[in-house]
């Protein structure tokens, strides 16, 4: 096998990660509006992990329903996918408790 290796180009890396040469971002905007905010992101997971529970369910049924085309190992990953989801969403939303709490206790 010939493998050639080419030098390290520094600028067009930066340039791929939407960097310029110095680290500084080249879009102009704000952080905030350039893309989605804390909420929505929050939003999307919660919609996630409940899409993922609810395809649990519906597996879960069509085995007990008997129905050939549904294998009891696809249902087991689906119910640990959704098991998995609902454990990280439990765990962010405690940090985010915390944080509050943490907040609420400081003097001003």
């Amino acid at each position: 096998m010939d493998m050639k290796l080419r030098p390290f180009d520094f600028a067009q890396a930066a340039a791929r990660a939407g960097l310029a040469v110095n680290g500084t971002p080249l879009s102009t905007k704000p952080a905030a509006t350039s893309g989605a905010s804390f909420g929505d992101a929050m939003t999307q997971a919660l919609k996630n992990v409940s899409a993922q529970q609810n395809e649990a369910s519906r597996l879960q049924r069509e085995v007990q329903l008997d129905n050939p085309t549904v294998s009891l190992e696809e249902t087991m990953v689906a119910m640990q996918k959704a098991q998995i989801g609902f454990q990280a969403t439990l765990q962010v939303r405690n940090r985010l408790v915390s944080a509050y709490s943490e907040i609420m206790n400081m003097q001003v």
